[in-house]
């Protein structure tokens, strides 16, 4: 709230009520009572329980034979053997027609977005396999299309091309970019391990809003590399020196290129546009790709005579994932660079692939599980690191495709795997003539997407601090670097936190007239001052970073009421009431603030009373000792009861 949210300069406006209000019946007084003791072991142990298991995943486990609890496990373990038994020839049908379509989906994407991580195209085949294999075993959601996505690869790319290029050095570059995605899914294997996945949540919607557009404005400029034929291209990921090197390099612009590179670009982005608008059309958008990739092929290979400028794929080797686990980086000047990249690029695929699941969970009502989640996404990663793969996830295209062709399990992902597993072993040489310009139309068509401007116009009308850390974040990942981004999206969003910790909510409270109720007089305009009382509300627990400002802005409420109080010839304040049922938890350094506060009223002549503090809040106050110094009538079940009991104290007074 404002500094001055609750004050009202005109002070003849304030209404206060003329004399303290009987309720309708008189209130039963309730003594507040402490929780059931317990030991500090067991607070520890439920302390632990609900942050690292507040979902209580061995609940089915109770009562169960040691048989059941192994088949349980197993259940849990590797979801397929909850669905794999009922799993029938009706589901299969459904499955291999989505299987196929998002087939067609991902064989030019993981060519495309391979280019994009500045890998070898049939990296982002071999991505598009194995992980999609271990997904469907051990993955709990089914509707997620596994296989390599936009960010992740830009990232990748980005990351490790300041340090190594992969024209100077490619057997460098693959090792550090397997040894990335090894780290990657380490990471997110662990966080799902050790049930830590409250560590992507500092990545907010909004910053991931910003963060995201900014990324696909930038993936989308470095494709004019591809579409208009450049040859000499900078490194760089910055908006500024990308367009400099665009323009500072027209010489080498080929109108061929750029006519048939604009011509699917439009045929894409159309398409795209048609299954926007009606969602039963969505194998439109999804077999454009293939489609575009075919044509293309076809035109350039029946004109191979007449156009040399149309820069084309060349040879792809054929056959299965190669191992790559000799080609691990563990040791030598370049395994920070690994380290880091894998855990950058592990956090944003990790992210994306928990967002798309949910996504897609919520529309068909199951349920998501975020450590199996992470563990599946972890360990496929893993794997794929020692077959030739780099990172990978869900992708929202991919499901989105996945769940509009009906599939109904995991089983999807298999086909989906089977069919680039036939691409490998048989029709890699008709990608031979296949144009780069295509495949950097297919990523502009694919990242465009993500430049959610109603997110954005959202933010702005709900939230503007989170519409600044979503700017901020933006502006970030195109002027500064795409990790550097990331990390002032993480750090604002550490800092909105830290905000609301250390500068928690304040607010005074009135009585709505004929009723025990209390409400902010801000917000209720019928809500009237009790004469004599000063009601204050916190909403936030009160901990050592914020106890010195909590009692230095109670203090000035305080002081504010007092000259509210002789602008208006009222009754002399008497009491304050804090209002504690906000207050979550509170620490030593704020048990120390309400002793100094309840000090410093003293010396103003006025009471400090609390009004429902909640079990854990009485217990550190009781276990300190000061509820003794408030006395009898210092800590009340509510803010009707402190207020009739108190007033009823003083009217019994001669």
């Amino acid at each position: 709230m404002g500094v001055n949210s609750n004050r009202v300069d005109n002070f003849e406006t304030i209404k206060i009520q003329s004399e303290i209000p009987m309720f309708q019946s008189p209130l039963e007084i309730h003594k507040v009572r402490l929780p059931p003791q317990r030991t500090t072991l067991q607070k520890l142990r439920h302390r632990l329980s609900e942050i690292f298991f507040p979902d209580d995943p061995f609940h089915g486990f109770k009562n169960q034979t040691w048989v059941m609890k192994l088949l349980l496990a197993l259940q849990y373990l590797f979801p397929i053997f909850q669905w794999g038994p009922e799993y029938s020839f009706r589901l299969f049908r459904s499955d291999i027609v989505s299987g196929l379509t998002i087939a067609s989906l991902a064989i030019p994407q993981g060519i495309s977005y391979a280019k994009l991580a500045n890998l070898p195209p049939i990296i982002g085949l071999y991505s598009s396999f194995v992980p999609a294999l271990i997904y469907s075993v051990l993955g709990s959601s089914r509707h997620l299309g596994v296989g390599p996505v936009s960010i992740a690869s830009l990232v990748m790319g980005s990351m490790l091309s300041e340090s190594v290029s992969y024209n100077q050095d490619p057997i460098l570059y693959l090792k550090l970019a397997f040894t990335a995605t090894f780290f990657a899914g380490l990471f997110q294997s662990s966080l799902g391990v050790l049930r830590l996945g409250f560590v992507i949540d500092f990545l907010s919607k909004a910053t991931l809003v910003g963060f995201m557009a900014g990324a696909a404005i930038i993936v989308s400029l470095q494709q004019l590399k591809g579409l208009l034929g450049i040859i000499h291209f900078t490194n760089k990921m910055q908006i500024l020196p990308v367009l400099v090197s665009v323009f500072k390099q027209r010489d080498e612009w080929s109108w061929q290129t750029i006519l048939l590179g604009f011509s699917f670009l439009v045929f894409l982005l159309i398409t795209r546009h048609i299954s926007l608008k009606r969602p039963k059309l969505f194998w439109i958008s999804a077999a454009a790709p293939l489609t575009s990739v075919i044509l293309s092929t076809i035109l350039v290979f029946s004109m191979r005579n007449k156009i040399h400028k149309i820069a084309i794929i060349g040879e792809l080797p054929k056959g299965l994932n190669p191992p790559s686990s000799n080609m691990l980086y563990f040791n030598g000047p370049y395994l920070a660079l690994a380290i880091k990249t894998g855990l950058v690029t592990g956090i944003l695929s990790l992210t994306e692939g928990i967002a798309v699941g949910r996504t897609f969970a919520s529309l068909r009502n199951y349920q998501v599980d975020g450590n199996k989640e992470m563990m599946a996404i972890g360990l496929m990663n893993i794997a794929g690191s020692c077959s030739s793969c780099y990172v990978t996830t869900g992708s929202f295209s991919r499901s989105a495709v996945n769940y509009n062709a009906g599939a109904q399990t995991a089983v999807s992902n298999i086909i989906m795997a089977s069919a680039v597993l036939v691409t490998l072993l048989f029709l890699m040489p008709l990608f031979y003539y296949t144009p780069n310009v295509v495949l950097a139309a297919i990523i502009i068509t694919a990242v465009i997407g993500l430049i959610d401007y109603r997110a954005a116009y959202k933010l702005w009308k709900v939230d503007k601090l989170d519409f600044t850390a979503c700017l901020c974040s933006f502006f970030g990942v195109l002027f500064i670097s795409v990790p550097l981004g990331l990390a002032i999206a993480v750090a604002i969003s550490v800092f909105k936190i830290l905000l609301h910790v250390s500068r928690p909510n304040t607010m005074v409270l009135g009585n709505i007239p004929g009723t025990p109720i209390f409400h902010n007089l801000n917000q209720y305009k019928e809500a009237l001052r009790i004469p004599s009382f000063i009601i204050l509300a916190v909403e936030s627990p009160i901990y050592f970073a914020n106890a010195t400002y909590l009692q230095e802005r109670i203090l000035r409420w305080v002081r504010e009421e007092e000259e509210c109080v002789i602008a208006n010839n009222g009754s002399s304040l008497k009491c304050m009431i804090l209002d504690m049922t906000a207050v979550t938890g509170i620490d030593t350094s704020g048990i120390d603030t309400l002793c100094e506060l309840r000090r410093r009223l003293e010396q103003k002549s006025l009471q400090l009373v609390l009004a429902n503090p909640i079990g854990n809040v009485m217990e550190k106050l009781h276990e300190s000792n000061i509820l003794e110094s408030f006395g009898m009538k210092g800590v009340y079940l509510s803010v009707g009861e402190a207020v009739a009991d108190i007033s009823s104290s003083w009217k019994a007074q001669p």
